[in-house]
């Protein structure tokens, strides 16, 4: 399953790739919602993209943006002078009658102030870094669709609850980020066909036992460990990516966009670093028959995922 990726963040650029428009009421409405405390998971190169407004909305979404950062600031600087005290008190403890609880406090507290003023930095960070632009299970990303015949980018959860479905389903089914391609007709039937979306990424990370990244057995009373691998096409390329998206709504709640990537077996090079599926990117030839699906010929629709595009994958760990 990818259950990280590295996504192309800024909305302008799937204008500019993709001769799309932008979706501007529902990005706003995504702002609004977490400058109000929903929670939402924006990665911050998708908030950097309105860092140089050219109109009045996306100056109402940068305002919102600059709102919400100032939440974040006060609640962080906050948790640093919790911290820096719980330090001091555990520091002083130790000094006259070491303990192995005071010496607990002093290591989450030093490990508290370290996180802490990383975040601070991110949100006055200018300069970006790979990481601001990687999502995962929950976060929101730029997605390509067509409505009313144009190609519209907007932005949508990545884990899909479909429309219907309690808001419990996220948490009874976490895995519904993916979506297996041998599932499509079953759990995946109201979308396949109906809502596809693309997208774009330059590379995608797994989780993988080490054991078979290297290809061996388990010795005897071995304990397996979990590594993090990242892929990417070679040549390097962005990829498009097959996904399947729903609007979900409730009476009293705000609609909910979400998508999921659809998945397949692996290709050999994915299959012996050690893992089992593998997202399926879509030519760019196939791009309008993908986001044009016809419900009465699903057979187009998987040819599309079969002519796929096929770069080979390399992988390292993941820094």
């Amino acid at each position: 399953m990818c259950y990280s990726a590295q996504i192309q963040a800024s909305y302008r650029k799937y204008v500019r790739m993709f001769g799309a428009h932008m979706s501007i009421r529902e990005f706003a409405q995504l702002y609004w919602e977490r400058a109000e405390g929903s929670g939402a998971k924006i990665p911050k190169a998708m908030d950097d993209a309105f860092s140089e407004p050219q109109s009045d909305e996306e100056r109402e979404i940068q305002a919102l943006i600059d709102r919400y950062n100032a939440q974040q600031v006060v609640k962080l600087e906050q948790e640093l002078f919790r911290q820096r005290a719980r330090l001091a008190t555990a520091e002083r403890t130790l000094e006259t009658r070491p303990t192995k609880a005071a010496s607990e406090s002093r290591r989450i507290a030093t490990d508290r102030i370290e996180w802490t003023l990383g975040k601070l930095d991110d949100i006055r960070r200018t300069t970006p870094k790979a990481r601001d632009s990687r999502i995962f299970p929950g976060h929101y990303a730029p997605v390509l669709i067509v409505e009313n015949g144009q190609r519209v980018v907007k932005p949508m959860r990545y884990q899909c609850r479909l429309s219907g479905k309690p808001a419990s389903y996220d948490a009874k089914y976490p895995g519904t980020y993916n979506a297996r391609r041998d599932n499509l007709e079953g759990f995946w039937k109201p979308l396949f066909g109906h809502s596809h979306a693309i997208l774009v990424i330059s590379s995608f990370y797994e989780n993988v036992s080490r054991a078979k990244m290297e290809g061996r057995a388990l010795g005897e009373g071995e304990k397996d460990e979990n590594v993090v691998l990242q892929f990417e096409p070679n040549p390097a390329h962005d990829m498009l990516v097959a996904c399947l998206w729903s609007r979900w709504s409730a009476e009293g709640q705000p609609d909910l966009l979400s998508f999921a990537a659809i998945t397949d077996e692996p290709p050999p090079e994915i299959a012996a670093a050690g893992h089992d599926r593998c997202i399926i990117p879509v030519k760019p030839e196939n791009i309008d028959a993908w986001l044009n699906p016809d419900a009465s010929d699903l057979a187009a629709q998987y040819a599309i995922l079969d002519d796929r595009d096929r770069p080979y994958y390399e992988h390292r760990l993941a820094a």
